[in-house]
């Protein structure tokens, strides 16, 4: 049986099945949010499918996520993880990880809701957009600009714009799967 997927959804079995169960579905839990942030960032220039593959890798050595674990690396654990092949080698990036950790910390420490943060952006709910054609999602929007602007006050960094709408789209903030595709109106 045929099934009409996005078009940016390769034949890649793993990527298939990332965009049919996670791509595009609303997550509310914070620290989910805070991976999918980081992780989007660790994409800048490269493909998903890149990144996807090396996800869990990620996970390992970036300690599940946890945000206060994160925050204590020290430059002994970024050079151990320039030895990583699992994962992106980027000193940049890796350091992007550490940043970001330390910003979320010190917004959960003031009593704030990151999730909550992240989801006022878009009003609280999904925005469900009627895209007939991959060409018609934009790459950004005044949305995603905004929470670039408010993530990089807040101490974050590789969370521009297309980032921050990369990631909106992924944990669905917004619905941007075509409307011909298989998972348009699921949720």
């Amino acid at each position: 049986m045929q099934v009409n997927r996005c078009g940016w959804v390769s034949e890649d079995p793993l990527y298939q099945h990332y965009h049919d169960t996670v791509w595009g579905r609303p997550q509310f839990d914070a620290k989910h949010l805070f991976e999918k942030l980081c992780l989007d960032g660790q994409q800048a220039g490269l493909s998903w499918i890149t990144i996807l593959k090396k996800q869990q890798n990620y996970q390992q050595l970036f300690a599940g996520f946890e945000p206060s674990i994160i925050a204590e690396f020290d430059q002994d654990k970024v050079e151990a993880l320039m030895l990583e092949p699992g994962i992106v080698r980027n000193r940049l990036k890796i350091n992007s990880i550490i940043r970001n950790a330390k910003a979320y910390m010190a917004f959960v420490e003031q009593g704030n809701d990151f999730a909550t943060f992240l989801w006022d952006f878009v009003g609280g709910s999904p925005t469900v957009n009627q895209f007939e054609l991959l060409s018609q999602v934009p790459a950004q929007t005044p949305e995603s600009e905004a929470m670039s602007k408010a993530l990089k006050k807040l101490g974050f960094n590789f969370v521009g714009p297309t980032i921050c709408y990369a990631f909106m789209q992924a944990v669905g903030m917004v619905n941007d799967h075509t409307t011909d595709c298989h998972c348009y109106g699921q949720y």
